[in-house]
């Protein structure tokens, strides 16, 4: 079987925008017996950037096995200056996720996991705490406790990106991990730490969120899933969403509300990310539903 029993591809491409785009990729597959699944594309006016998320499968005689695949292509990339990657459709990318003491987040994309609806496999689970050891433990993901403090800061991110390395993981997702990564580690991870954040950005940034979104009476309460940046809570978004509060919502109503859209939210972009579905666009995305 050629193909090498891959099912389907994902190819995802970025570029300078040009003419003739569409059509060098689509005719590359229809020469070669491609059959497209799905396409999605956008063009951004104000940055001049091409984005291209393309599904196909094997559907004749002349289509060639993976190395011969990615050969071919390489030549057409070339002329059209894309930034590529092709993709089995079932490859799901390597998560170390990070967390503290709070469980929602990590108890959803666990759950996820469990249930095959999370388009990424969570390798291992590292804490500055070892509160959730018996979550993690419990779903069968290797537990790391890894404390810190401004003494052993830099010992520990770089332990963690040393269990990045052994466990072959891509990224890096902050399920509430209540530490400020240094400018090293969000260097070190650029594009590939994805972290959520307790408010519908920008607003109630830092300590207690809630109870100062209480205190101005806030009638949309929400969160957002971001990129990391060197920039505390600045980073490209990903994801959000929010709840409509009334002024009979308490601080614990707040709270439970809140972490409930948390979960979600990172759910949401951290399966984006596993489909191949986000691109970074400067300083934004762009993400394929």
């Amino acid at each position: 079987m050629k193909g090498r029993g891959v099912s389907s591809w994902i190819l995802t491409l970025t570029c300078a925008d040009r003419v003739g785009i569409v059509a060098g990729v689509s005719g590359f597959l229809a020469d070669r017996d491609g059959f497209i699944l799905d396409s999605q594309q956008y063009a951004d006016l104000e940055t001049g950037r091409f984005f291209l998320r393309l599904v196909f499968q094997a559907g004749g005689p002349r289509f060639p096995d993976d190395e011969a695949l990615r050969g071919d292509f390489a030549p057409l990339a070339a002329s059209l200056g894309l930034d590529w990657s092709l993709t089995p459709g079932d490859a799901r990318p390597r998560m170390v996720v990070a967390v503290s003491k709070g469980s929602h987040c990590l108890a959803d994309l666990l759950h996820r996991r469990a249930s095959n609806a999370l388009a990424a496999e969570i390798v291992a689970v590292v804490s500055n705490h070892d509160t959730l050891r018996g979550l993690a433990e419990w779903h069968g993901v290797p537990f790391h406790h890894l404390p810190v403090d401004a003494a052993n800061r830099a010992e520990q991110e770089a332990a963690i990106l040393a269990l990045m390395a052994e466990a072959q993981a891509e990224y890096l997702v902050l399920a509430r991990y209540m530490q400020v990564l240094s400018p090293a580690l969000t260097a070190a991870l650029a594009g590939r730490c994805i972290n959520i954040h307790h408010s519908f950005l920008p607003g109630f940034k830092g300590a207690q969120p809630y109870h100062r979104a209480h205190a101005r009476g806030v009638k949309l309460i929400g969160a957002t899933a971001h990129f990391v940046t060197a920039d505390l809570d600045e980073g490209p978004i990903l994801e959000q969403a929010v709840e409509r509060v009334d002024h009979r919502a308490t601080v614990d109503d707040l709270i439970r509300i809140g972490r409930d859209i948390e979960a979600r939210v990172l759910a949401r972009a951290v399966h984006a990310v596993g489909e191949h579905r986000v691109f970074l666009n400067q300083g934004k995305t762009v993400v394929f539903q």
